[in-house]
């Protein structure tokens, strides 16, 4: 089989360890049992936080000894809260050291593959924030870096290692609910008054300190606007792809995971019909993908959170021959086809004693990736699946800005018959700036 072609059969093969225990002690690997694994962070905001503090708090077999981010509000509260960590606004000079066994990227998605492929080069291993690549081509070439360096990469999707996200995944393929023909994904959001605030503001000057130009780095030159900056990068392609392929991407990955991937086409309607601002991400979107031997239905909705009792607003509802089964970061619920409406699920699975269960999966994501740098193996969300499971997002989204429906061949990774849609695969990056050749 050629490194290209991702079959079903070959997908669904990569199977999830069940072993979810949260361990403060190294594993056996390559290091000293004593070594402590020492870790750099590139991006000190957003999730870059989240995972500093549940570093600190969880694995004691490593420690944060550098950190970088262009923001110096952000860097200094890093460097206060980590008290090991020695503060660097360029994430190249961590990069540089070789006393950093690997480094978590937690940058907007533009800035993902640029460091992630420059630390393999330096012989460091990756734990990078999801999506694996802002466009197909980058995360087709993670994939081909992670092979040619040998380097372990963990992709940020971090439900994989939640245990009822594995526990749904044994249960659809043992054919708990018969042979499954459709799957439907959603976010059911309301309008976030405080997001829609941030938009819409005029360029101005960056903050104090701020070196703006590299934080654009590889995107177009333009003015620094508010309206772009931090988390509100994720509605703007030029840095992100929006909730469709940003967000959405968590529950993509479990459902080609769980059934494979081989998609063959996709459509996608949608447009910003409420939200008057200036974002360039829908706030309300259908996409439909012909994925060979089933189909997914993707909704996303910014404007209404209303959804029919029992459901969740962020979800995925597997439908098979011989039952139901839907699941979120809540847990999951299994009913018989014959169910009436408003019927109480046969099964239910919840997570329990956890009040912090999304962030209890990321610590588990953090753990499975440490001790793959220890031992050498496969992590739960290698290169390869995370390039599979960004894929409907990119797709969904190119079909959007094109305006029609797109054709997809698994085997070569292209888009046959359509130039303009072909041209979305990849970008151009805005000098010095460029993707390092693999």
């Amino acid at each position: 089989m050629s490194g290209k072609n991702i079959s079903r059969r070959r997908f669904v093969q990569t199977a999830a360890s069940s072993a979810v225990v949260l361990s403060a002690g190294p594993s056996l690997g390559v290091l000293g049992a004593n070594e402590r694994l020492r870790v750099g962070l590139i991006g000190a905001g957003g999730r870059g936080s989240r995972h500093y503090r549940l570093f600190l708090e969880n694995h004691k077999d490593a420690e944060i000894v550098a950190v970088s981010d262009l923001d110096p509000v952000r860097l200094d509260k890093a460097v206060r809260d980590i008290k090991t960590a020695r503060p660097f606004q360029d994430f190249r000079e961590i990069i540089d050291k070789k006393d950093i066994d690997a480094v978590f990227v937690c940058t907007p998605g533009h800035w993902h593959m640029i460091p992630t492929i420059m630390a393999m080069q330096a012989g460091k291993d990756v734990y990078v924030e999801k999506p694996a690549g802002h466009t197909i081509h980058e995360g087709r070439l993670l994939v081909e870096a992670a092979k040619k360096y040998n380097r372990v990469i963990q992709i940020g999707t971090q439900q994989r290692s939640g245990p009822h996200w594995i526990n749904t995944r044994k249960r659809i393929q043992a054919g708990e609910i018969g042979q499954v023909t459709n799957v439907n994904v959603w976010n059911y959001w309301p309008v976030n008054a405080r997001i829609s605030g941030q938009l819409g503001k005029p360029d101005c000057d960056p903050p104090s300190g701020v070196n703006y130009d590299m934080w654009l780095g590889p995107a177009p030159k333009r003015p620094f606007n508010p309206s772009r900056w931090h988390y509100n990068f994720y509605f703007f392609f030029d840095y992100s792809g929006g909730m469709m392929q940003a967000w959405a991407i968590h529950h993509f990955d479990i459902v080609l995971w769980t059934m494979g991937h081989n998609i063959k086409s996709v459509s996608t309607v949608g447009n910003k019909y409420v939200l008057k601002d200036d974002r360039e991400t829908p706030d309300t979107a259908d996409a439909v993908f012909d994925c060979g031997d089933y189909t997914m239905y993707y909704a996303l909705r910014h404007a209404n959170r209303w959804i029919q009792p029992g459901r969740r607003n962020h979800a995925i509802e597997f439908i098979g021959t011989k039952g139901v089964l839907q699941i979120s970061r809540s847990g999951f619920d299994m009913y018989h086809e014959n169910d009436k409406p408003g019927t109480k699920p046969y099964y239910t699975e919840q997570p329990a004693g956890l009040p912090d269960y999304h962030g209890y999966n990321t610590a588990m994501h953090e753990r499975n990736f440490l001790d793959c740098v220890r031992s050498r193996k496969t992590t739960r969300s290698d290169a390869l699946s995370g390039h599979v499971g960004a894929l409907p997002g990119h797709l969904a989204n190119i079909s959007y800005r094109v305006g029609r429906g797109i054709k997809w061949d698994a085997d070569t990774e292209t888009i046959p018959g359509d130039p303009e849609a072909a041209g979305l695969l990849t970008k151009h990056y805005r000098e010095p700036w460029h993707l390092p050749k693999v």
